[in-house]
């Protein structure tokens, strides 16, 4: 799957981790993404939900043993609308 595709598809279900923030306090949590918003990824990570602004970070998506690194610049969307603007 090219990365254009997969920046265009769900991310709930998928396991994910931050690679990279300009903050501290993201770095490091990985986990299944739960929930998506527009600004934000929601990962389940030791039973424990984390906010993850996207803006910020930087996330290497798990899917079928392939891993996908996507800024989060890039799918800062609604999902809904992802799949019009993501190119």
């Amino acid at each position: 799957m090219k990365l254009g595709d997969f920046r265009r598809r769900e991310f709930i279900g998928l396991e994910v981790e931050v690679l990279d923030s300009t903050s501290d306090q993201f770095l490091g949590i990985r986990g299944k993404v739960v929930d998506e918003t527009r600004n934000m990824l929601i990962v389940e990570q030791d039973g424990a939900e984390k906010k993850v602004p996207k803006d910020v970070c930087s996330f290497k998506f798990m899917e079928r043993g392939h891993a996908h690194v996507v800024s989060g610049k890039d799918i800062r969307f609604r999902p809904e609308d992802r799949i019009k603007k993501v190119r």
